[in-house]
């Protein structure tokens, strides 16, 4: 039980270190300003904790066989097989996003436009997948860790958690493919 209350734990600091890192990001889009060690200090913190909870969240899964029987159940389990597969598809869209801008910038000098577009298109994606893992995750933290004990507190808690999650997808798809639209294209997409 350890184990799991750490990799909830973990869980929890990475999701308010993940707001911070994309809040300033939203931010760093809308106005223009990049400040490298304010992306350095909203990104490491946030990478590492990530890392630390899928280290525990592997363990949790393959040494202590939690659930791992997603076949009996599968209607009831959906939310476990969307935080799952969230997971594992985060890492590899995780290193695409960590070196997106500057393939964005090589693609749109060379004219390779297909190129630019699957890249642009990989960035909801990346946000989409993330956004999923947290609002399927977080009320099971809660219960991980004793703090939620009520089921009718929980879907409450999940509907709100769906339509913060949506939200913020909204929000940074739009402000960050609109300024890598603007960043890259001829005359910033006007011809």
């Amino acid at each position: 039980m350890k184990l799991k209350k750490m990799t909830a734990s973990l869980g929890l600091l990475s999701i308010a270190c993940m707001l911070i890192h994309m809040g300033y990001t939203v931010f760093a889009y809308l106005t223009f300003y990049y400040n490298p060690m304010l992306k350095i200090l909203t990104a490491v913190p946030f990478m590492v904790l990530v890392c630390l909870h899928a280290v525990c969240g592997m363990l949790t899964v393959f040494l202590k066989a939690d659930g791992t029987r997603l076949d009996l159940y599968p209607k009831q389990n959906l939310e476990t097989i969307l935080q799952r597969v969230s997971a594992v598809l985060m890492l590899p869209l995780l290193i695409l996003h960590i070196n997106t801008f500057g393939l964005l910038q090589a693609a749109a000098e060379k004219g390779q436009w297909v190129w630019f577009g699957l890249l642009l298109l990989s960035q909801p994606l990346f946000y989409g997948t993330v956004l999923t893992h947290i609002a399927v995750s977080v009320t099971r933290a809660f219960i991980t860790l004793g703090w939620l004990t009520s089921r009718e507190k929980q879907k409450k808690i999940d509907r709100i958690l769906y339509i913060l999650c949506a939200l913020a997808f909204v929000i940074a798809a739009f402000v960050v493919l609109r300024t890598e639209l603007f960043m890259f294209l001829p005359q910033g997409g006007t011809s």
